[in-house]
Order: structure tokens, then C-alpha cells, then sequence
């Protein structure tokens, strides 16, 4: 696929406010609660529900020896807290109808992340967005119908957010999804 490497150099233009329209500042984020630890139990909890998200509360109170009360109060606290940022489901995206993927790493104007990233965040297909360290700076995971709709995506979609300075694109032949398994034990800390 045809990236745009030859514009790596290129700066965006910089505006200059009026004086008669002062800049307005950028809201901070809401400060994050600093996270509780977590136990044994609440790890096994989430291991169920990172194996099987539609665990019922009684079903996930008797495999992890807790009332129901007390695993629908753990579940709700982890929600609360972000640990769960949510429930979904794993999606096998070929025979959903998404036979092309691709991670495209971006190369992006410095301090503009925010601005790529609810740019990208738009895109269709767009399933992964990292910010990160290395030759690139974003690495993005698409999945399309198509070749065709990858290529409309990158060069037409991506190519045109005015703080992508380069893309490059990985085409993913094959994936394996290594999401949790009841016979690997808990990963979590």
C-alpha cells in the first residue's frame, strides 16, 4: 500500500489568534481515582468475566465462593473504579464481513495526539488506538469489508487529518485472539 512517507518533514501551519478572539484553553481531563487494589477474588472475577462477559452474578458469585450481594457490590465497584471498562463481545471479524485488516502506524505533529486521536476514533472499523513510543507515534487497527475500503480509508481518511505527517500500513494475513481462557491462569496483578 502506498504511504505517504515523503511528506515526513512537512510542519503544519501555525495560527496565530487575534487579539480580538483569545485562545481558548484546553479543559483538562477529570483527575482519575487512584485505583483500590485488587484481591484474589476480584481477580478471579474478572477472569470469568473477561472469559465469558454474560456471566450471570449468581454464576460468578458460586465459582468464586462470595454471596451474590457481594459479587454484584465487587462487580459494581470495579465498574466504578474503571477496572471493567466495559461488556462486549469478541467478534471474529472475517466471517463478520471485515475480511481486511491492518495496524497502520502514523507518524503525527508533536502535542497533537489529542486531536488525531477523536479523528481516528471516528473512523470506520477503527477497533485499537495507542499512543507509543518508537519509530512511529500512533499505532492504529482497522478492519474493512475490503482491500478497496482499506484503501479509501488510508489514503483518502487518514491521509487527509492534517496532523498525519506519515502513515505506514501492515496488512494482518491471519489473527489469533488470546483473550483470556479458563486454562490460563489469571494474568492480572
Amino acid at each position: 500500500m502506498a504511504d505517504r512517507g515523503e511528506e515526513q518533514d512537512r510542519t503544519p501551519p501555525t495560527a496565530t489568534p487575534s487579539a480580538a478572539a483569545p485562545a481558548s484553553p484546553v479543559p483538562e481531563p477529570a483527575p482519575v481515582p487512584p485505583a483500590r487494589p485488587l484481591d484474589a477474588i476480584d481477580r478471579d472475577i474478572l477472569r470469568i468475566l473477561q472469559t465469558d462477559g454474560r456471566a450471570s452474578i449468581r454464576s460468578v458469585a458460586e465459582r468464586v465462593h462470595v454471596s451474590r450481594a457481594n459479587a454484584y457490590a465487587r462487580i459494581n465497584r470495579l465498574v466504578e473504579d474503571g477496572v471493567i471498562r466495559g461488556f462486549g463481545a469478541r467478534v471474529d471479524h472475517e466471517r463478520a464481513g471485515q475480511g481486511a485488516s491492518a495496524y497502520i502506524t502514523l507518524k503525527i505533529v508533536q502535542n497533537s495526539w489529542r486531536t488525531v486521536r477523536e479523528q481516528l476514533q471516528a473512523l470506520p472499523g477503527a477497533t485499537h488506538i495507542a499512543l507509543v513510543s518508537g519509530d512511529f507515534d500512533v499505532l492504529l487497527l482497522v478492519h474493512t469489508p475490503d482491500n478497496r475500503a482499506l484503501r479509501e480509508l488510508v489514503l483518502t481518511r487518514i491521509q487527509s487529518i492534517p496532523e498525519v505527517l506519515s502513515t505506514r500500513t501492515l496488512l494482518v494475513f491471519e489473527e489469533t485472539d488470546l483473550g483470556p481462557r479458563p486454562d490460563r491462569p489469571a494474568e492480572l496483578a
